[in-house]
């Protein structure tokens, strides 16, 4: 903090320690009875002249500017919504009252009653009769005009964040609309919302780096979850037949402006039906988000406009490294010939990899993905990459999975899903293979989860999909943290 911060700081305390004096503690309000906010202000006295309200109105909110012109003033009042200018003057409030306006800081919290009139300026304006205080700032605001726009700092203390940045606070909000409008539009056709276990004795359901941490009363290892899939699918099991649920994931992997170890989805199965209707649900779920959270087909995205216009694109990811690359990839007939065809173009990372098609899965994502801009299904992947779902029909080589990819990013995985335990427990030893040779994102065995297959579970499609990176598209973020409330940094130098 600056020696001029300090001393502000200090003006602020000492303001607070005058309002005590005077037998006023800002602090003491349980409650004020707002009868208006600043947006319902806006709509209903839309029409209003230069005559005052015969209504009164009570509004509350945060005091962002004073302005003191003689024996009259105004400040900005700030709540959820938006602002809205207050007009004071000293015969109509008293001496008292106005001498308090006069004192007041930019962070104050105030509980005002008055009418509404419309300023010569056209300026919606509440002529004040009372006011009262309902917290009292001690903290200086950064400087007005520069605002708060150090990216580490508005991370650190999104609260204030949230304050001086209408646009954050917007942005937080259409990300809680578009969530409600999802669950909203899969309840309506009838999906169950539930809720399954975050801690899990066994990790599983995708291919990722866990968390891991120890209950001590059960002296038992558990772990993060990385997705809800296996839990869900024993609920199809259970005859739910169709489930969904909203929440937090956790992988133990790095962070950059599209990762995050900790996010949210939304993951949902469905029985009785294969990855041909999730295509079709996910392009009707989402396209009917963007809509309702940007309104057009034409979403701007930093310097793009990726269109969401359907139908989207489907493409099987051979055709779609065929497309970007040019390779063939039915003409390599063992690992290494593909390994050296990948190398030669420039695909990283696989000198050890023996799995095709944990290869062919590198030569799309680095060499195809990037290419994706407008949502795009990317449909029948290896077997070998993907231990969750069902073989292809007419191809045993593929399984019917898709991923969505918008901006050259991955935001949804779905399958056909695998109903038969025999060919699981065989694809989870496969897995366990991959993890003893030192694959630390390998599949474990969950011998539970084969049992419950044994009981029986129909065909079944399911999908996952980003909340976060859908609420970077549609709110025009630049990094994940934008879209995440209170991201993890680490800590202050001191």
């Amino acid at each position: 903090m600056t020696d001029q911060e300090c001393d502000l700081k200090a003006q602020m305390k000492s303001k607070l320690d005058a309002l005590k004096a005077r037998g006023l503690n800002p602090y003491d309000k349980y409650r004020f009875d707002r009868t208006h906010g600043t947006r319902k202000i806006a709509e209903e006295f839309v029409d209003i002249g230069p005559d005052r309200s015969e209504a009164t109105i009570k509004v509350a909110g945060r005091i962002m500017g004073v302005r003191v012109h003689g024996k009259a003033g105004f400040a900005d009042l700030v709540d959820r919504d938006g602002k809205v200018q207050l007009y004071f003057k000293l015969n109509e409030i008293g001496e008292e009252k106005w001498d308090l306006f006069r004192s007041l800081d930019r962070g104050d919290m105030l509980g005002v009653t008055g009418h509404v009139f419309r300023t010569k300026m056209g300026e919606i304006t509440v002529a004040v009769s009372d006011f009262e205080f309902l917290s009292k700032a001690l903290t200086p605001y950064p400087e007005k005009f520069h605002g708060l726009q150090d990216v580490q700092m508005r991370y650190r203390r999104r609260y204030l964040d949230l304050i001086m940045n209408p646009e954050v606070r917007k942005r937080f909000m259409d990300r809680s609309r578009m969530v409600a409008f999802m669950r909203d539009w899969l309840n309506k056709r009838g999906y169950l919302e539930v809720e399954t276990p975050i801690l899990q004795p066994l990790y599983g359901g995708a291919l990722a780096r866990p968390f891991k941490t120890h209950h001590n009363y059960l002296d038992m290892d558990l772990y993060l979850r990385i997705a809800p899939e296996l839990y869900h699918k024993r609920c199809i099991v259970g005859d739910l037949e169709k489930v969904y649920e909203i929440g937090k994931n956790f992988r133990n992997e790095d962070i950059d402006a599209q990762h995050y170890p900790e996010y949210t989805s939304l993951e949902l199965y469905e029985a009785y039906v294969d990855y041909n209707d999730i295509m079709d649900l996910a392009e009707s779920l989402l396209y009917d988000t963007a809509m309702h959270i940007v309104g057009s087909e034409k979403i701007k995205y930093g310097d793009k406009t990726i269109d969401f216009a359907k139908p989207w694109l489907r493409i099987t990811m051979y055709d779609a490294v065929s497309k970007y690359t040019g390779l063939d990839l039915s003409a390599y007939g063992n690992v290494d010939d593909l390994r050296r065809a990948a190398t030669g173009i420039g695909v990283r990372d696989i000198e050890d990899c023996s799995e095709a098609g944990k290869i062919v899965s590198e030569i799309f994502d680095q060499k195809a993905q990037p290419h994706l801009i407008n949502p795009t299904l990317v449909i029948d992947h290896p077997v070998g990459v993907s231990p969750l779902s069902k073989r292809k029909r007419g191809n045993p080589e593929l399984v019917e999975r898709f991923e969505l990819f918008i901006n050259g990013w991955e935001f949804a995985n779905a399958f056909s899903e695998l109903n038969d335990p025999e060919e699981q427990e065989t694809r989870f030893r496969e897995q366990d293979r991959l993890m003893k040779e030192g694959d630390d994102e390998a599949h474990p065995i969950d011998s539970d989860y084969i049992r419950a297959l044994e009981y029986g579970m129909p065909p079944t499609g399911g999908i996952g999909i980003g909340i976060d990176r859908l609420a970077m598209i549609l709110t025009d973020a630049p990094s994940i943290k934008e879209v995440l409330l209170f991201p993890h940094m680490k800590p202050e130098a001191v």
